[in-house]
């Protein structure tokens, strides 16, 4: 601990590191050090990485990330993945970008990350991340399911981050076809309500969603195959996320405001590199911090 470290009680170190949770550093704040070193204009081939990091429902910090070049582009919080939010984030992140264009997209494809892409950026592949969709398909299918249909499908399912090839991705959709040649009944199954407000439903819903995100359009799904450029999966933002999500449960307590602070701040000395940066970040803030 600390305290141990440099000799020096718990109030002490609190009074010191206060006025840095007292400012939200914000991107445009450590901007000068991407400028200077990776956002030279050229003709670099790179790929967006977009996703979000809840905080318990009480809000998302939203994260872009040059996946290529493993840089935090922008970050911001907000109450929710909306539209309008994603719209203010791509207006600012166009300023960082300039005419710097990502050469692919990669996401969760949330419909309001899809339709921002969509409108802000030229024309580009955007993959799905199999990832999010394993994970989907497996909760959709449990492992230790009674219905034989079930645990089958799932074991296809499982496959889809592992495609390689346009043999492999046709070898995988003629799995799901005979399966759902096999099972198709199940899917057409349904549960007549007695005494409930709705008069019927499906009987294996999830079932239902399973197959119909396994057979999603699989130009987003697999658009890796044809732009080798851009990753099947968002893992570049998932392993950041995890290391965030490590970080907070170690300081348990936090309000949402104390834990929107820390990530900033995370975010903004994953832009250093060396302490001659740490130095050059620590003159621009100094004079903001402690006017806080």
């Amino acid at each position: 601990m600390l305290s141990e470290e440099w000799f020096l009680s718990r109030k002490t170190i609190y009074r010191r590191f206060k006025p840095f949770f007292d400012y939200l550093p914000l991107p445009e704040d450590s901007l000068f050090l991407l400028e200077e070193k990776h956002l030279r204009k050229g003709v670099d081939i790179w790929v967006m990485g977009i996703d979000g990091k809840w905080l318990h429902r009480e809000g998302v910090v939203m994260i872009y990330r040059n996946v290529t070049g493993k840089i935090n582009l922008y970050w911001s919080f907000h109450l929710s993945e909306s539209y309008d939010s994603i719209r203010i984030d791509f207006e600012k992140l166009a300023l960082i970008i300039k005419d710097n264009f990502p050469f692919g997209a990669i996401s969760d494809w949330k419909g309001a990350i899809v339709a921002a892409v969509e409108s802000f950026l030229p024309p580009i592949p955007h993959q799905r991340c199999l990832s999010h969709v394993q994970r989907q398909l497996l909760a959709l299918l449990p492992q230790r399911s009674p219905i034989l249909a079930t645990r089958l499908l799932r074991i296809i399912a499982k496959r889809i981050t592992k495609i390689s090839s346009y043999e492999e991705k046709q070898n995988w959709f003629m799995a799901i076809n005979d399966w759902i040649v096999k099972y198709h009944h199940l899917l057409k199954e349904k549960t007549i309500g007695k005494n409930t407000k709705k008069k019927w439903w499906y009987t294996h819903g999830s079932l239902r969603r399973a197959v119909k995100l396994l057979m999603f359009d699989d130009n987003y799904l697999f658009s890796y195959l044809d732009h080798p450029w851009v990753p099947n999966t968002n893992n570049s933002l998932e392993g950041l996320n995890s290391q965030i999500k490590g970080k907070l449960s170690v300081h348990r307590g936090m309000e949402t405001p104390q834990q929107v602070t820390y990530i900033y701040w995370l975010l903004t000395f994953s832009r250093v590199k060396s302490k001659h940066d740490l130095r050059k970040l620590w003159d621009r803030l100094k004079n903001k911090i402690f006017r806080f």
